[in-house]
Parts: structure tokens; C-alpha cells; sequence
């Protein structure tokens, strides 16, 4: 299927702030694969100074963190000694602010592109970039988004992406397939009005083929509940 042409980063954008305060509501609770990857994540497991240095602050980064049910985690982790949340959406952000005030934790928010990110190289130590990156509404973005993730994940840090796929039940679509395809989900707001949302549902192949090309080490990658997960590593010098 050919790419919207309809969609771009400022469409995406604004559908998330038109539906921001109702999305947070039905967005509570950590998924269990974040969760699994933070407790067991070498990069906060088995950290070591380097010799001779001082060691580094522990960030960790929630990248389309919404109203930041990730960037809690990281924030309860021990180890992490800061936490970052970046989202396209203005008002996403505020949903964000509400619950770290409510649940007393603290995170830095950022309004920012996941396709330029405004990040040193090689600032982060842990990421969370999970059902984002399929918003992004071309291959061209959501391929330099990718590369950014590896910018700034340090050698020795980790991420788990993750993006629905063509293996989730409610696409009638060939999961062996090379290629994905662009569609729209609708959002239901109170009192009916329906929001189509932006997706490009990955095949399990291309996803694959995509974090390989990218500017990541693949470490691993599974299906889940219809979704692509993939552990990741940064390759910077």
C-alpha cells in the first residue's frame, strides 16, 4: 500500500493534542514488557565504571512517553539517576506533568520530533520507544528516527522499541509479507466524535530489516500480543 500522503509529523501532532486528556485516562498502567525489560536490563544490572573515570549519570529516556506511565518505571528503577520524556504533543506533555506531580515522580519533559532529537550523543543509558515509531507517517522518518535512537543510546545502554505489526489479530494481512502497509485507526471520543489515528503496521520482516539498517545493534526481537519488540543497543564510538 502506498504511504498517506495525508498524514505528516503536524497532523500527527495535532491528533494527539485533540485527544490527549481522554487518551491518558485509558493509558494507566505500564505494559509488562516495559516492565520485564527495566528489571532485567544489563544496562541497569551490570553496570560498571570505567577505569580511571568517574561514574556516569544513569538517564533514561521515555520517547513518545505520552502521560509518562513508562518514564514512572524508569523513574522507580534504583539505579537511574535521571529521567527524560519526549513527546510531539504539547498536551500529551501536561497529561505527562499531572501524573508525576499526582504519583510524585520526577522526569524532564521535552515537546520534540522522535526524528531529530534534541539529545546530546550518547546521553542515554536506558530507552523506552514503544508504540510511537509507527506514527511516524513516512519510511524516510521513521527510518532517521531509528538512527537518532542510535545517536544517542550509548554503546553500552539499551532500548526496547516495539510497533503493532501485520501479526495482530485485527489486521486481516500476510505476516510473512516484506513490506507493511499505512492505515488509520479511529479514536472514540466521549460523546462519540471519532479521530482517525495514523499507523504504519509493520511486517515482522521489514521491522527486522529496518532496526538492522538503522543506526542500532539489533540484540533481540519477538512477536508479542501482535506487537514487534526489539532489545536494542547503541553503537556510537
Amino acid at each position: 500500500m502506498e504511504e498517506d500522503d495525508r498524514a505528516t509529523p503536524s497532523t500527527v501532532r495535532d491528533t494527539y493534542d485533540h485527544i490527549a486528556s481522554h487518551f491518558a485516562t485509558t493509558r494507566e498502567y505500564a505494559w509488562p514488557e516495559v516492565e520485564s525489560f527495566i528489571e532485567t536490563t544489563d544496562a541497569l544490572t551490570e553496570r560498571t565504571a570505567p577505569a580511571n573515570s568517574a561514574t556516569r549519570p544513569i538517564v533514561g529516556l521515555d520517547l513518545g512517553c505520552g502521560n509518562c506511565r513508562h518514564a514512572e518505571l524508569l523513574a522507580a528503577a534504583d539505579t537511574v539517576d535521571r529521567v527524560l520524556g519526549l513527546d510531539i504533543s504539547r498536551n500529551l506533555l501536561e497529561t505527562g506533568r499531572e501524573r508525576a506531580r499526582t504519583n510524585e515522580f520526577s522526569v524532564a519533559l521535552c515537546q520534540g520530533d522522535a526524528a531529530t532529537l534534541p539529545l546530546a550523543t550518547d546521553a542515554i543509558t536506558v530507552g523506552i520507544y514503544v508504540a510511537t515509531l509507527h506514527h511516524l507517517p513516512t519510511r524516510a522518518l521513521r527510518r532517521r528516527s531509528l538512527d537518532e535512537l542510535g545517536r544517542v543510546l550509548r554503546p553500552d545502554g539499551r532500548a526496547l522499541v516495539s510497533v503493532w505489526s501485520t501479526a495482530h489479530d485485527r489486521f486481516d494481512s500476510d505476516d510473512a509479507a516484506e513490506t507493511g502497509f499505512d492505515t488509520t485507526v479511529e479514536w472514540t471520543l466521549p460523546g462519540g466524535e471519532t479521530v482517525d489515528r495514523f499507523y504504519h503496521i509493520y511486517s515482522p520482516p521489514e521491522f527486522e530489516r529496518d532496526l538492522e539498517r538503522s543506526a542500532l545493534d539489533l540484540r533481540e526481537w519477538e512477536l508479542s500480543s501482535g506487537n514487534c519488540y526489539a532489545v536494542v543497543a547503541g553503537t556510537q564510538e
